[in-house]
């Protein structure tokens, strides 16, 4: 026997806003004291890059950490693809983004990354309440690809502007 519906019923799924909302799920103390370490280790790279002063040519603010140069840019001639990220940092935390993006363009966005995270990890330490499902949603060919692009293309800008002497930021 064919089971057959009544005319003008449609079979239909609840629409999502009258589902109920989620239980909120809270973090354990270990978990929020992790998270309290990541929040001090992002902050922590940005009070070390605040008590650096930037270097000029915007290759070499690391060597006031006592690092040794870069030895890529000294065996190739052309900076590697980090060469100016401590210094874009060191403009970050200043608030000169334009310097920042100028000496080193993935330097900005990576220090813009570590700013967000200090706030997040700190915000979920504090509250409890996990946020990475926040950042779980936005799907990853969003920001991998991009931010893939953006290396690629900032490594290229540092090659450009130091081929071309117009490296650093005075």
């Amino acid at each position: 026997m064919r089971h057959v519906r009544p005319v003008g019923v449609v079979n239909q799924t609840v629409p999502i806003i009258f589902t109920p909302p989620a239980a909120v799920a809270y973090l354990s103390r270990w978990q929020r004291l992790f998270w309290l370490g990541v929040s001090l280790a992002c902050l922590s790279v940005l009070i070390v890059a605040a008590s650096l002063q930037p270097d000029p040519t915007g290759e070499s603010t690391h060597a006031q950490l006592g690092l040794n140069s870069c030895q890529f840019l000294a065996r190739t001639g052309i900076p590697c693809p980090s060469c100016g990220m401590t210094t874009s940092f060191c403009w970050f935390v200043r608030g000169n983004l334009f310097a920042s993006l100028y000496v080193q363009p993935m330097g900005l966005a990576l220090a813009a990354i570590v700013s967000l995270t200090f706030w997040l990890a700190l915000y979920m330490a504090i509250s409890a309440k996990p946020a990475w499902r926040l950042v779980a949603m936005i799907p990853a060919r969003y920001w991998l690809g991009p931010t893939m692009a953006l290396a690629v293309i900032g490594w290229a800008w540092k090659i450009f502007i130091h081929l071309h002497g117009i490296d650093g930021w005075k």
